[in-house]
């Protein structure tokens, strides 16, 4: 599981700052879901591009997890730096 992590649209924010910030995110995520990054976050994919009764339980309920999961990830990486209401993180697996 090799995926990266970057924060944008965050202005006028230093490098260390951001860095902070993913490196904060990415611990959070690997704790709630561990080896399960990529698979959780294909089925969330999978499931923003489908409808409901396309996919199994098992998909909704790991796509659910995602959210989830990136949602804590996301408050860790923000603590402390305050809101932007562009700002998001994005995962690219590699």
């Amino acid at each position: 599981m090799s995926y990266t992590v970057k924060l944008v649209d965050f202005p006028d924010a230093p490098a260390d700052v951001i860095a902070t910030a993913e490196s904060r995110f990415r611990r959070e995520l690997d704790k709630l879901l561990g080896d399960g990054v990529e698979p959780a976050l294909k089925a969330f994919e999978n499931a923003s591009e489908s409808s409901a009764d396309e996919l199994t339980k098992d998909e909704l309920a790991l796509a659910a997890t995602w959210a989830k999961a990136y949602e804590a990830a996301k408050t860790a990486g923000f603590r402390a730096l305050g809101e932007a209401d562009e700002a998001y993180f994005e995962i690219r697996l590699d």
